[in-house]
């Protein structure tokens, strides 16, 4: 079995919604293998669903209260698999970018 190497970056999510590839097109199936968020000077959250708002919640990240703290996770082994597609619930997030597969 090989490793998977082609990562890409999501166009950043300032508010709820499906994520989409630089072209700008929504994403399919993706596996999530990093987030960066930028966070707001209030303590937020990102939710993470496949299959749209009303989905599956996969992850649920929290971030700290400060505007100058980003945040980057990686994901172990080949990251987080979405099925069906990516969409984000944003709340007191300035942004957040996926790297998915």
């Amino acid at each position: 079995m090989s490793m998977q190497t082609d990562v890409q970056a999501s166009v950043p999510l300032t508010a709820t919604g499906q994520f989409t590839n630089q072209a700008p097109t929504a994403l399919t199936r993706a596996r999530v293998k990093a987030v960066y968020m930028v966070p707001t000077a209030t303590a937020g959250s990102v939710v993470f669903k496949d299959g749209g708002a009303s989905g599956t919640t996969l992850i649920t990240l929290n971030t700290v209260a400060s505007a100058t703290q980003p945040t980057y996770l990686i994901f172990p082994g080949e990251g987080v698999l979405f099925s069906t597609n990516v969409h984000g619930t944003v709340t007191n997030v300035t942004s957040v970018t996926i790297f998915y597969g």
